[in-house]
């Protein structure tokens, strides 16, 4: 997640901008092309309101798919498909305060190290300037004639620590094999909705409209998007990633809060929140077998993946767009997107976005590929296209990682992914 607090008006909250870092106020990085739609790394400007930043889309926008609009203060039905916007007042669901007087699950927390680790050791940071999160990359170049490579020469194997939280419902009963939710940003360090995520579970598992269900919160590896070990895990387009959790996370949150998890993929959920919401899509869709149900908010649906990947060069924007270096690339040409050329996977998709989410967070990769909402946006296209059962909502008034939005949407959310799931008798 590019939070780039250097870049003012890009961080999250927008509040938290890094005293004498440079901002960003422009709606397009220098040397951005946005007035050739056939050429390589084209950026769209049309139903982009950019009088004040951060930039503001239209979810109605021509280039977007059609989507109904929702009354203010409603949210989609727990048991609808297809693309919804949001009005822009945003309060919490009841179930937060339900979660008070239901009966609290149990958290358990413990610490994993680089040292430990097989597929993550050692780890790697990134050197930035002083009082200036992210600064490398703001100040980084993109290799000559190709701004979808981001030349970044300050990072390095450096070591890792991070926390893992397991949430057991307070319903569940020792000795059973219990379907689960992991997310990444978790732990201490980690991003809205982590313990927001545990009181929400408390009400639905109490009003039985979900089962007892576990959940896992991995906290990140460090620092933030290119040359990160945060970067590195969440953006990278493979199944690193789950199948580090199911070799060295998975075991020891059962062997840690006594508990054991189901095996069937289809009690099996991931979530994030920006490049961990992109993580949690590539767990499925790399890994169908362990994962099926994705809950992301602003998913990095994007080209953040460092290093450069001659044969991905797009990142996680090739799960549903072409490389923008290579519109035309389709079927096994170098390029070509993911999901519109594969054969149906039996993953369900809740994911979200804001309408003021994230554009063009790094000047030197006017690419194409850095528009969050247009990200969602074709995902959701193509989603539609092959048939899968997701549901993708717009939220007005809304930032990056929209705390008012999670709070107003993340009960349904979980109620739409888990709708049709049923646990098997003891």
């Amino acid at each position: 997640m590019p939070l780039l607090a250097c870049a003012g008006w890009l961080a999250m909250p927008l509040s938290h901008a890094v005293a004498g870092c440079q901002s960003l106020h422009v709606p397009t990085p220098p040397a951005a092309n946005t007035t050739h739609p056939q050429a390589p790394f084209f950026i769209d400007l049309s139903g982009l309101a950019s009088d004040v930043g951060p930039p503001r889309r239209d979810p109605h926008d021509a280039h977007y798919p059609p989507a109904r609009d929702l009354a203010d203060g409603t949210v989609p039905s727990q048991t609808a498909n297809g693309n919804f916007v949001l009005g822009p007042t945003h309060m919490a669901a009841p179930e937060f305060a339900a979660a008070r007087t239901a009966p609290h699950g149990r958290v358990v927390s413990f610490t994993m190290n680089s040292s430990q680790s097989v597929l993550f050791n050692s780890g790697i940071v990134r050197d930035d300037p002083d009082g200036c999160p992210n600064g490398a990359i703001y100040t980084a170049h993109s290799a000559p004639g190709d701004p979808s490579d981001l030349r970044l020469t300050t990072s390095h194997s450096g070591p890792w620590v991070r926390q893992v939280d397991v949430y057991v419902p307070a319903q569940y009963k020792p000795g059973t094999k219990a379907p689960f939710i992991v997310f990444g940003d978790g732990g201490t360090d980690g991003f809205y909705p982590g313990r927001d995520l545990f009181a929400v579970l408390d009400a639905l598992i109490h009003s039985h409209r979900l089962p007892p269900i576990i959940a896992i919160g991995i906290g990140a590896g460090g620092q933030d998007a290119q040359g990160s070990e945060r970067g590195l895990e969440y953006d990278t387009v493979s199944g690193i990633y789950a199948e580090w959790v199911e070799r060295e996370v998975l075991p020891m949150a059962q062997q840690y809060a006594g508990v054991s998890l189901t095996h069937d993929p289809d009690g099996r959920a991931t979530m994030g929140v920006s490049s961990s919401g992109g993580a949690a899509f590539g767990m499925a869709w790399f890994h169908p077998d362990l994962y099926r149900r994705v809950l992301a908010y602003s998913p990095t649906l994007t080209n953040q993946q460092w290093p450069h990947d001659p044969a991905m060069p797009g990142g996680a924007w090739q799960y549903h767009s072409p490389w923008a270096g290579s519109p035309a690339a389709t079927g096994n040409q170098t390029g070509a997107a993911l999901v519109p050329d594969a054969a149906h996977k039996p993953i369900r998709f809740w994911f979200a976005a804001g309408d003021r989410d994230l554009f063009y967070p790094a000047p030197a990769m006017p690419d194409g590929m850095h528009d969050w909402v247009l990200a969602s946006e074709n995902m959701a296209r193509v989603l539609a296209a092959k048939g899968y059962d997701y549901q993708f909502v717009l939220s007005r008034n809304a930032g990056h990682v929209d705390g008012p939005t999670i709070a107003q949407t993340l009960p349904e959310a979980l109620l739409w992914l888990w709708q049709d799931y049923t646990p098997p008798r003891d």
